[in-house]
């Protein structure tokens, strides 16, 4: 056999296909592999200077690891960049034969390898998310149910904890014994819900204290241990960045583009990338602007000047863009915040 220049691997939980090529891209290793044996065969025909290309779906970041650990040279891209690839219907093989080729392409862009640190991070941020989302609904299910009976519950949720209580001691208010109980114990649920939350809250804000990218982060404005963290576990150091404008795209902070010959048409944010961080520094941000009119520096000026030409949400999500190529800059250069380099 000819010496394998890149390999492609279609992940899946138990049946793995690879497709290995030369250095002019011809196929010459094609196998369909379980789990347990995907790696010793890989090992056996793939030099350490082999190309081993992936997806970035779940899992990838793992076996991207396991794989550098043996020398090899891994290149994760995003599921989008490969399907212009697949020839004709789709299945394993054809998946793994255009994993191989896109890898090859010189312009593709990669998604880096990340820590188990990044990941331990990003696990914090999920299950608090999921709870959230949990919390959410419990509370809207109360509503909904309470109603019933002819009680209001209130719209914020720390005035409908502040309600449940009184609800259960009032023997006049028309609820049922059954009721009652069943009340008693969804009022239980948000209770253990919001602790685990707090439970969670406590570890983000302990992880940003004991690592020096975050603490350096949160010297700016609208980030906090939550948006700190959170941009830490999504692009780790942002070294695979080349200017902070590229890291605010991947986050999908800057706007899709529609242009055709001499006519640039600009939309609205591409909100590419990660959702959950795009939120956290969006939120950030807007209350940034919020409170920019009371303050008379430089960025403040820069933000209300921009919410008054045109909405405060669009000020919210520019000062989220400059906000991360700050972050760039910062995680880059090792350095603080300096607000004379925040003006426009």
């Amino acid at each position: 056999m000819n010496k394998l220049n890149r390999v492609g691997i279609d992940l899946a939980k138990s049946v793995f296909q690879l497709h290995g090529a030369d250095r002019h891209g011809k196929a010459l290793w094609k196998r369909r592999l379980s789990r347990n044996k995907w790696l010793k065969a890989l090992l056996e025909v793939a030099a350490p200077d082999c190309e081993i290309g992936m997806e970035a779906c779940g899992g990838a970041h793992h076996w991207a690891r396991v794989l550098q650990s043996y020398g090899y040279t891994v290149k994760l891209i995003p599921p989008q960049f490969v399907k212009p690839y697949v020839k004709s219907n789709k299945n394993d093989a054809k998946d793994a034969e255009a994993i191989c080729e896109a890898m090859s392409r010189p312009g593709m862009r990669f998604v880096s390898v990340k820590t188990v640190e990044q990941q331990d991070i990003q696990a914090v941020h999920r299950v608090r998310s999921g709870l959230m989302t949990e919390r959410t609904a419990l509370a809207n299910r109360i509503r909904g149910l309470v109603a019933e009976y002819g009680l209001v519950a209130p719209r914020a949720l720390t005035a409908l904890r502040r309600a449940l209580p009184d609800w259960l001691e009032d023997a006049d208010n028309g609820l049922s014994d059954c009721f009652r109980s069943l009340l008693r114990g969804l009022w239980e649920d948000l209770q253990r819900l919001n602790q685990r939350i707090g439970e969670l809250d406590k570890e983000i804000i302990l992880i940003a204290q004991n690592n020096s990218v975050t603490q350096r982060l949160q010297q700016l404005r609208g980030v906090g241990p939550l948006v700190a963290t959170a941009l830490v576990a999504t692009v780790g150091t942002g070294q695979q960045y080349g200017k902070g404008k590229q890291m605010a795209a991947s986050i999908g902070l800057t706007p899709r583009q529609h242009s055709s010959g001499n006519k640039d048409r600009l939309l609205g944010i591409s909100k590419r990338g990660d959702a959950y961080l795009r939120t956290l520094l969006i939120h950030g941000a807007r209350a940034v602007v919020s409170q920019a009119k009371h303050r008379d520096d430089r960025l403040s000026r820069w933000c209300t000047d921009l919410a008054r030409r045109s909405h405060p949400n669009v000020a919210a999500v520019a000062l989220a863009n400059k906000t991360v190529r700050m972050a760039w800059a910062m995680m880059q250069n090792e350095s603080d915040y300096d607000p004379g380099f925040s003006s426009p």
